[in-house]
């Protein structure tokens, strides 16, 4: 068996009156992350994670911005999808950042280690969700838009 990392990072502009899902998780909000699926910067940076481990590329280039089959889609599909094409690996550990002044997501941190605990098969305690509210650095900071990055642990054979 070997150890292999990845890491992903994804961002999206936030945008009035759309639905805000972190982490597979619907928070309440104004504004919510502008994509062709469900804008999940948590899970796209997951999956995208979860490819770079197995060298298996990126996120856009595996399932691009504009294939039909994804308008919409919850992004949980991605990080299935890329674990299986990560040849379904054992999930050590997974750490993610967000940076985004709005939503708030500290009372949601815990849903969110809950769904993506879930996805992976992994005991919630491998799972770690931070969040940085970026204290007026960037747009991030200044509450237009969300960034996410993920790095995942994995063993192979």
């Amino acid at each position: 068996m070997s150890l292999r990392i990845g890491q992903g990072l994804d961002a999206h502009p936030l945008v009035a009156g759309r639905r805000c899902v972190l982490g597979g998780v619907e928070i309440p909000s104004d504004a919510g992350p502008e994509g062709h699926s469900d804008g999940d910067v948590v899970l796209h940076a997951l999956a995208d994670a979860l490819l770079g481990a197995a060298a298996a590329g990126d996120l856009g280039s595996v399932f691009g911005t504009t294939d039909p089959r994804f308008r919409d889609a919850p992004s949980s599909v991605f990080v299935t999808e890329a674990l299986a094409r990560a040849g379904s690996p054992k999930v050590v550990n997974v750490d993610v950042t967000l940076i985004a002044e709005r939503p708030r997501v500290g009372t949601h941190r815990d849903a969110m280690r809950a769904v993506i605990a879930a996805l992976l098969g992994i005991p919630v305690e491998r799972v770690s969700v931070k969040a940085s509210s970026g204290n007026g650095m960037t747009g991030f900071g200044r509450g237009e838009g969300v960034f996410a990055s993920a790095v995942v642990l994995v063993e192979v054979p």
